[in-house]
């Protein structure tokens, strides 16, 4: 066998992995951002942006495979204590740098094909808001919780309900 024969099962392969790794994630996976309470940051509340993959504990090797090709994220075990016969585990990326130079790059080349195309524009979205750092203000977490609205969730950002967001009407008094 040449080398360039083996290249070209190389490249061959790494094309079906890519195929492969779309379409699971189609069917398994989500982009999600969350924004929850941190006492600690200067708006009290902290943008969280993350890629899963989720798999029952009988597949959870392919998980290793999202590992391996992007070079980056964690594999997490999520016991289960409902009607489920397994555990769950998730492959989840969380950090900023992964989520911009890695992950979104690689699902703008590799377009995803079912409505979760719609969920990875609006976190494209808001990442780039994250770079630009508006997450930082009370305005930009407004703008960034309104977008994580339109994404596949079932919940209200806790921080759209929070004191600092609810807009208040003046009351009108009449003049005498």
């Amino acid at each position: 066998m040449t080398e360039n024969a083996h290249s070209a099962d190389n490249q061959q392969e790494r094309l079906e992995i890519k195929y492969w790794l779309v379409g699971f994630t189609d069917g398994e996976g989500a982009f999600t951002v969350s924004i929850l309470k941190n006492p600690t940051s200067r708006t009290g509340w902290q943008v969280f942006p993350e890629f899963i993959v989720t798999q029952g504990a009988k597949s959870k090797e392919c998980l290793t495979l999202f590992r391996e090709y992007f070079g980056c994220g964690k594999i997490y075990i999520n016991k289960r204590f409902d009607n489920h016969n397994e555990d769950l585990y998730r492959y989840c990326v969380r950090s900023i740098s992964d989520l911009r130079d890695i992950i979104i790059p690689f699902f703008k080349v590799n377009h995803l094909r079912t409505n979760k195309s719609k969920d990875f524009d609006f976190f494209s979205e808001i990442m780039v808001l994250i770079e630009k750092r508006e997450h930082l203000t009370i305005s930009g977490l407004t703008k960034i919780a309104n977008i994580a609205m339109k994404m596949n969730r079932k919940v209200k950002p806790k921080f759209l309900e929070s004191p600092l967001t609810i807009r208040r009407t003046p009351v009108k008094t009449e003049k005498r």
